[in-house]
């Protein structure tokens, strides 16, 4: 396996971004790994080598990188007076789609330069805040991302005019949608609503709810870690990933 930091050049400056790719011949296909709220920390780079594993060249940008290298002490996240959780909550409202999608570019036009990483149709993944980010993904660079996965994702779609599922008559690419039987973080309006604008504009997706689940379970270092279905949707994005980047 191997891993390498790298400065990707944005509208905005420099964003690190740790990137990993398999040993053997490449180059591989590209995966970004957009982090969720608490941002960069080793479950996510355990993340990125589960991915690479299965041959591709992994992306994870530290998207808090306006603010400088940002790091949050998740054993201090259920102590108010700690005030760790408050700044988690104000880094992630520091993002919008418009800078997310603006770093997406930085990251396409680094990866055209990068050996390791194979030209041609991309993946991509987030989980909780990221949800929405993937989805203006690919939305709005289409030709580039091939498949597209979203883990309980929240900002899917609100009433803003930038609303990601908005841009659904834009996508070409493979979808798949996993959301929590139970989420406080998600309306129930979003799925009815998400599904409606996907069929309407003929988008290839799959959508699941898991049962028994609440928000995070994917994550194993969180209480609300469900092994079964955290397994299940790996699964599921390995698998869309060899359909649609390895052919």
């Amino acid at each position: 396996m191997n891993e390498k930091s790298v400065r990707v050049k944005t509208a905005d400056g420099e964003m690190l971004t740790y990137t990993y790719w398999p040993d053997g011949d490449g180059p591989f296909p590209a995966v970004v790994l957009y982090m969720d709220a608490p941002g960069i920390r080793e479950e996510l780079f355990d993340f990125c080598r589960r991915i690479a594993g299965h041959g591709y060249y992994v992306l994870l940008p530290d998207m808090y990188y306006r603010r400088g290298e940002l790091r949050f002490d998740s054993a201090k996240m259920g102590d108010p007076a700690t005030g760790e959780r408050d700044r988690m909550f104000d880094a992630m409202n520091s993002l919008s789609n418009k800078l997310v999608m603006d770093d997406t570019q930085g990251l396409i036009d680094f990866l055209a330069t990068e050996g390791n990483a194979k030209d041609g149709p991309m993946g991509c993944l987030g989980y909780c805040m990221c949800g929405q980010y993937v989805m203006s993904a690919a939305g709005t660079y289409p030709d580039h991302f091939a498949a597209t996965a979203s883990m309980y994702g929240v900002g899917i779609v609100t009433d803003q005019e930038d609303s990601p599922h908005l841009l659904a008559p834009n996508v070409k690419g493979e979808l798949y949608f996993a959301f929590a039987a139970e989420d406080q973080y998600v309306p129930e309006h979003v799925i009815p609503d998400l599904k409606a604008a996907l069929d309407a504009n003929g988008v290839n997706y799959n959508l699941d709810v898991y049962p028994a689940t609440d928000h995070g379970f994917c994550f194993p270092a969180r209480p609300a870690y469900v092994e079964d279905a955290a397994e299940k949707v790996w699964a599921i994005i390995f698998d869309m990933y060899k359909r649609t980047l390895q052919s």
